[in-house]
């Protein structure tokens, strides 16, 4: 008897049988409120579902529908969704799909010299450290990339996180303290939101680009020791740049310090692809510079802070997500060591971008079109509606485009869209079919007359 408790005990760790639900009354009061937040976000129309890539990330796309379709429900555990939903068509779908939804902005991420990179440092430095960077995880070449960050960017030094995310939630609170005071623009990405509520420091929010409510705010903060103006240099839901040289006159008025999240600018605005700081020549009146290297850097992962040698050696000390983080894997640190290469070597890649954003923008205006933002590869096609914006998603991936809509709570309600984004490897074709199936779309849809 005991052998046959003994192997039905042993039968329970193999990970067969079907998956097992917690028990209890309280887990069942959990699982009825999940659900019902479930079904209440599938009612209003802005689930979000993940399409399922079988290629590399790239301008073209191989996709497979496995997991949810876009009611958020899947069919029996069987590996394609099946749904008679009108929004939930099969996601099989054949090779030349169109991507039109990355932030892949210089086609980095499969660009054969950053993957030869990547693999020569797998094979050198490992898959990983198992380790933060002060106990025993720190490399050459996590101080090498450092050293390349700050030099790209003509700063003193550099830090390097797991993610911009961490970067924005580690930056504040380690530097401000409850006498000091932030500022943020109203529309900031929800990372910048996070970092600023985990500092003590008096937090102030101005209207989105708003400069008179700016100087307001900035005078109210004269009481505070240290002010720090926090804004994304380019805003990712609308496509709209920072106005950088307003910013830094009134904190050079007010004896402020900017920050700005530089992730949908890094590598391919301005000059030389150094972000919305060169693009509007303000280089020298920015402080503090936070980016990802998960998006133009090559589009694996990793972000970093920037900025004066004493803030980067006290972040070192003091920043929570850095110093209880893993370090960066080596194959990512190679990725964005060799795309920070490319771009140092010559500005082509970045300077190609801006022909082809002012050719989607202007057909798509022609056509009847609201696009948000300006002279951004970040290309926001405003529909109001969340169901609209959904279903034309969808409508649009039937005719061989991949675009997403985006909906509250990502933008506010009522400011539904869909964000199309445009990369240094789409072709003047790939450019053109969007434009044409989102005029199809539009029509059928009733977003067009």
């Amino acid at each position: 008897m005991w052998r046959a408790a003994v192997r039905a005990l042993r039968g329970r760790g193999t990970g067969t049988g079907a998956p097992r639900a917690a028990s209890g009354a309280a887990a069942a009061q959990l699982r009825q409120r999940l659900e019902s937040e479930l079904e209440d976000i599938r009612g209003a129309g802005t689930w979000k579902s993940e399409r399922v890539i079988t290629s590399r990330q790239g301008p073209h796309l191989r996709l497979a529908g496995g997991g949810a379709g876009a009611c958020g429900r899947r069919r029996g555990g069987r590996p394609f969704h099946r749904c008679h939903a009108p929004a939930c068509l099969p996601l099989f779908l054949p090779a030349g799909i169109i991507n039109f939804c990355a932030n892949n902005y210089l086609g980095l991420s499969s660009h054969p010299e950053v993957i030869r990179a990547a693999v020569e440092a797998l094979e050198k430095f490992g898959a990983g450290l198992s380790s933060v960077r002060f106990i025993c995880g720190t490399q050459s070449i996590h101080k090498d990339l450092e050293e390349k960050i700050a030099r790209f960017h003509q700063r003193e030094d550099a830090i390097l996180y797991a993610s911009c995310f961490d970067a924005n939630a580690g930056i504040f609170e380690a530097l401000l303290t409850p006498e000091d005071a932030v500022l943020s623009d109203e529309l900031n990405h929800a990372s910048i939101i996070d970092g600023i509520r985990l500092c003590k420091a008096n937090k102030y929010r101005y209207k989105h680009m708003d400069m008179q409510d700016l100087e307001a705010k900035l005078k109210e903060a004269q009481k505070h020791r240290l002010r720090l103006v926090a804004t994304d240099g380019a805003f990712s839901m609308d496509g709209d740049i920072a106005p950088l040289r307003e910013i830094c006159q009134l904190a050079q008025k007010y004896n402020a310090l900017v920050f700005i999240d530089e992730c949908h600018a890094t590598g391919f605005l301005g000059p030389n692809g150094r972000g919305t700081d060169e693009l509007l020549g303000v280089m020298d009146k920015v402080t503090i510079i936070n980016s990802t290297l998960g998006k133009a850097l090559g589009g694996a992962a990793g972000g970093y802070t920037t900025g004066p040698k004493p803030l980067i050696d006290l972040l070192r000390q003091r920043s929570r997500p850095y110093l209880f983080s893993n370090s960066l894997p080596p194959a990512v640190v190679g990725c964005a060591s060799k795309a920070l290469d490319l771009l140092m070597e010559s500005n082509a890649i970045a300077q190609s971008m801006a022909a082809k954003t002012q050719r989607f923008r202007s057909k798509m205006t022609v056509a009847g079109f609201t696009i948000s933002g300006k002279d951004h590869p970040i290309c926001p096609v405003m529909l109001g509606d969340a169901r609209l914006a959904s279903v034309m998603a969808e409508d649009m991936l039937n005719r061989g485009i991949y675009v997403i809509g985006f909906s509250y709570p990502v933008v506010p309600k009522g400011k539904a869209r869909i964000r199309v984004q445009i990369s240094a490897v789409h072709s003047d074709e790939d450019i053109d079919r969007c434009v044409e199936a989102f005029t199809e779309v539009g029509r059928k849809h009733g977003a067009l007359p």
